[in-house]
């Protein structure tokens, strides 16, 4: 195949003489709707091969005048004529931001190579998604009064931006988070004194959430939820070990900057329409964090795995996140995650994006070298007497400090669920690190190897 040949895509149409006209026509505005560009080419086949056209002035005339007649909204073109050979064509180049586009009255979609007409549904999906785009929530006046702003966050704020400090006031002008001397929505979600938005976590005992170890729901603003997930995370994965030189450096199964960077895209980047809230659901096998909101205009998991594709639903969040350098100006986080975590998976489902890290100390495969397989190996060199999560060392320390604790209040203090000290503690039995001895209503519980026996409340295990 020759290299100098066009090729029909998503965004170039080819079509042999101005008697396919209405159809190129129904072409472009169906480009226009999908990626609001691209090419229509007059005199080149279908296979790529120039074919030619007589063009004078007057041709290139009256096709932008059939274009101006039966294209709406209007769109200015680029027609010009093109030597491809010894071959004389016609290029149209176009662009526009006003979708949805109309041909003869009726609305195209592009899909690969083919032009599909839109259903009423579909039609009224692309308008509300345009006017949401041109209406961006974060840009949005909310009905916070600006003495509802914690002045303190807007100053560590201004401070951590490097920016200088007078007022209140003039930082969030200067950050563009007034309009019309009204709080927008993305000075709401950064500095309220009230907690204006929640993150829900959770821990499961498998693979699926038949099961509940553990749930908090953290409320806050946007920077103290983005911390709060992290640190949820790390407290209830593995941690490994290594040495450098005489000193021990611990090593997450999972790379917390891989974590950090699926985190704030989360929050930066999900629909805050939605009233759902973000999700961190740490499984035995993998840690998902759920944001709601598709990726935008098209831009597919392939795409965003290539690197180097950013589209921003919350330009202005996104703005103060790069401000005090948690994003980057060029959208290099998702570059930045798949380098430190290759493996990191992806899927769209029900109006979320998922971003899926799998656990090393599962058992699944690792890449030789990595910080993932020192954590499988430290994992899979502890014996079953150490407890192997965090929580279960502060059930352990409870126990032979307090005696008389219920599971009520052993609940509370560890800061798991009734379910969640229950599962603990029986997983703690079966390894034989602890024992009950008695009734189970008025036993008492003895810790291996502490040199204490504990009684348990009268809730028992």
């Amino acid at each position: 195949m020759r290299s100098d040949l066009l090729l029909e895509s998503e965004t170039l149409e080819l079509k042999k003489s101005l008697a396919e006209l209405k159809e190129g026509l129904v072409s472009m505005v169906a480009m226009l709707n999908k990626h609001g560009t691209g090419e229509l080419w007059f005199g080149v086949a279908p296979s790529g091969a120039p074919v030619g056209l007589a063009v004078t002035d007057k041709t290139l005339r009256d096709l932008s005048q059939a274009i101006a007649a039966h294209v709406e909204p209007k769109v200015y073109p680029e027609v010009s004529a093109q030597q491809r050979g010894d071959k004389t064509c016609i290029r149209v180049r176009f662009s526009g931001p006003d979708a949805p586009y109309f041909a003869y009255g009726r609305a195209w979609m592009r899909v690969a190579d083919e032009d599909r007409q839109l259903s009423a549904r579909a039609l009224q999906h692309l308008i509300v998604e345009q006017h949401r785009l041109a209406l961006r929530w974060d840009s949005q006046p909310c009905d916070v009064a600006p003495g509802a702003l914690d002045e303190a966050k807007i100053r560590r704020f201004v401070e951590r931006a490097g920016l200088p400090w007078d007022s209140a006031d003039n930082a969030l002008a200067k950050l563009e988070l007034v309009k019309d001397g009204r709080v927008l929505n993305a000075a709401r979600l950064m500095f309220a004194k009230a907690a204006s938005i929640q993150l829900r976590c959770a821990v499961f005992a498998n693979t699926d959430s038949a099961t509940l170890i553990d749930r908090h729901d953290f409320d806050g603003d946007l920077l103290e939820l983005i911390d709060e997930a992290q640190k949820y995370i790390l407290k209830n994965i593995h941690i490994g070990m290594r040495l450098e030189g005489m000193l021990r450096v611990d090593v997450p199964e999972i790379s917390m900057a891989a974590v950090r960077e699926a985190v704030v895209n989360a929050f930066c980047h999900r629909d805050w329409r939605d009233p759902d809230y973000i999700h961190v659901a740490v499984f035995k096998d993998r840690v998902e964090i759920r944001n709601p909101g598709l990726l935008l205009d098209g831009l597919t998991i392939e795409d965003i795995r290539q690197g180097n594709v950013s589209r921003r639903r919350n330009p202005l969040i996104a703005d103060l996140l790069r401000r005090i350098q948690l994003i980057e100006a060029w959208g290099r986080g998702m570059p930045l995650m798949l380098q430190n975590a290759p493996t990191v998976g992806f899927r769209q489902i029900a109006g979320l994006f998922v971003a899926v890290f799998g656990r090393p100390s599962f058992g699944g495969a690792v890449t030789p070298g990595t910080a993932q397989e020192t954590v499988q190996e430290t994992v899979q060199e502890r014996t079953e007497e150490t407890p192997i999560l965090s929580a279960q060392a502060a059930i352990l320390a409870l126990l032979i400090a307090e005696p008389q604790i219920t599971r009520k209040v052993l609940a509370a203090k560890v800061g798991l669920s009734d379910s969640g000290v229950k599962y603990h503690l029986t997983r703690l039995r079966a390894s034989g690190r602890v024992r009950h001895v008695g009734p189970t209503k008025a036993g008492r519980w003895e810790v291996v190897g502490a040199g204490d026996s504990v009684e348990a409340g009268r809730d028992g295990a």
